[in-house]
């Protein structure tokens, strides 16, 4: 059985940080890479950053700079580092991880969400 368990979520004023963490059990994350997704209310969910198994990284514009995804291989845990958050941060964020799947390159399992909500 799969699962991925993300922690790490909560209240924090613009400019602060959080670090997200996602452990997986029944699957590698060193053998199909993850990434992370987040929806904000009203909105639907975005692709945030991908971690490929090689270790390459991808970013979207809107956080390219201020978040960083990172892999502890022997932990099987992949984090999310967050700076500089702002409002428009504020969302559920999803780990990802297993295969890819389908033409939108998300990939098979989804964590429960972790709350990250950045007041003004």
């Amino acid at each position: 059985q799969v699962q991925l368990v993300e922690s790490g979520g909560g209240l924090v004023q613009t400019g602060e940080s959080l670090r997200l963490s996602c452990r997986a059990s029944g699957i590698s994350f060193s053998r199909y890479g993850a990434a992370w997704y987040r929806q904000a209310p009203g909105k639907q969910r975005e692709w945030v950053v991908s971690l490929a198994v090689g270790g390459a990284t991808n970013y979207a514009d809107s956080v390219r700079g201020r978040f960083a995804i990172s892999r502890d291989s022997a932990k099987n845990t992949v984090y999310l580092q967050m700076n500089s958050l702002n409002p428009s941060d504020t969302a559920v964020y999803y780990c990802n991880g297993g295969p890819v799947e389908g033409a939108s390159d998300s990939r098979k399992y989804w964590g429960q969400g972790t709350q990250v909500t950045v007041s003004s």
